[in-house]
């Protein structure tokens, strides 16, 4: 829609007929679109357009909702599955929970797109061999590589759900950023979601409780399970069709949190220094550096995604580039720590699959870091920052498809 749009922007017939065709596309991509047109005239009415035309809620169509509420259920059922068969809980969630929400997202998609029934049976393959192989994988929480895979396999689901996002298209370049953008737009609207739903909840069991009926046991085990496993698919639902309530809302926090982690990870880096933390030999303190890593890239690439939203603004820029610099140090230091204990007490599932994330979190950010800068010199265009994500997003797929699938069979279910 929006390379269309850019095509379309001296033809206002045309530009109708698209709005009218699909509104709610249309003014995705037109918010996405007006950014790098500011100037344009065209552009400035349509902008004032549908500026007042977002300051009113729309609910969609009909279908769409019976659609969700369809899902919904869906979701509610193989959130449930412990109770309708007597499962263990503990034995039930660590291996099926990305299958709650991510293979039910990928039909909603799919019906929204109207993708190829071919894509849509492979998809549905797909998905179907990993809760298989998931499901038949023996191990327990004591087995580094079932912990392994239970930890990548939402990592695939999640990449399923992206090419379903981008219509089955392999080669849609385009479409990776924006399919981060959403994921920066659903957790937004999906935590305000959340944070209602918690709020509902409290009020609920605490207006029963003073009449004397104790309904928690029944309200959490139910009620609360269904909505929280709705409140994804409402937050893509609220996202589709009102895109301007997380346009202005999802920059804003991006551009807030960008300067505030950069601080706090200089001065987490000088306090590790002060306390004289060892990530060399202290297990646990690198697992949680990790952690951290993985978190600080996560908003990196939200941050990136999110600045075409906005006019061009240099210091976003800089502040960006500088938090890429400064977590390249912190996966520097990771990197050489997995290195070192691999070199001291040999090769273990965890420490091979550490070590594997690390070089690709690492060599993402040189990449990252390398554009940001060209970028800030205007050496590369705009969108090249986001071409560098988008073409290296395959490489996660493909190691944790790896971490999943092969890790327990190479070192045998260790």
């Amino acid at each position: 829609m929006k390379e269309i749009l850019e095509l379309s922007l001296s033809d206002p017939a045309k530009l109708e007929s698209l709005y009218r065709s699909d509104k709610s596309g249309f003014r995705k991509a037109f918010f996405e679109l007006f950014p790098t047109k500011p100037t344009e005239p065209i552009a400035i009415c349509w902008f004032e357009r549908l500026q007042e035309e977002s300051s009113s809620i729309s609910w969609g169509k009909g279908s769409d909702l019976l659609v969700i509420l369809a899902a919904t259920a869906l979701a509610t059922f193989i959130a449930k599955i412990p109770d309708f068969f007597s499962l263990k809980p503990d034995e039930f969630f660590p291996r099926n929970i990305s299958f709650i929400v991510l293979p039910i997202l990928s039909g909603y998609f799919m019906w929204m797109h109207k993708i190829k029934w071919q894509t849509i049976l492979a998809v549905l393959v797909l998905f179907l061999i990993c809760a298989f192989y998931i499901n038949w994988l023996p191990g327990s929480f004591s087995n580094d590589t079932f912990i392994l895979s239970c930890i990548h396999l939402p990592l695939v689901g999640w990449s399923l759900l992206g090419f379903v996002y981008g219509k089955g298209q392999l080669r849609d370049w385009e479409s990776r950023p924006a399919f981060l953008r959403f994921n920066g737009d659903l957790i937004v609207m999906g935590s305000l979601i959340v944070s209602g739903v918690m709020v509902l909840s409290g009020i609920t069991m605490g207006l029963f409780s003073l009449i004397g009926l104790s309904i928690e046991d029944f309200y959490t085990r139910w009620i609360l399970v269904a909505e929280l496993s709705a409140s994804p698919l409402i937050a893509t639902y609220v996202i589709r069709y009102n895109p301007q309530l997380v346009n202005k809302v999802s920059p804003v926090i991006a551009r807030i949190f960008s300067p505030l982690v950069l601080v706090t990870l200089v001065a987490y880096l000088i306090g590790i220094l002060i306390a004289g933390k060892d990530p060399y030999t202290d297990r646990d303190f690198l697992m949680l550096f990790n952690v951290l890593l993985i978190g600080v890239l996560a908003i990196i690439f939200f941050s990136v995604v999110e600045m075409k939203r906005t006019a061009e603004n240099k210091l976003a820029h800089w502040i960006i580039f500088l938090l890429a610099l400064v977590t390249i140090i912190v996966n520097g230091v990771a990197l050489s720590a997995i290195i070192y204990r691999i070199g001291s007490w040999g090769f273990t599932p965890n420490r091979l699959a550490v070590l594997g994330g690390n070089l690709l979190f690492f060599i993402n950010l040189i990449l990252l870091a390398r554009q940001l800068y060209r970028q800030i010199r205007g050496q590369v265009a705009t969108g090249s920052v986001e071409q560098v994500i988008a073409r290296y997003l395959p490489l996660y797929f493909i190691w944790a498809v790896l971490v999943t699938f092969l890790f327990p069979l190479i070192f045998r279910f260790q």
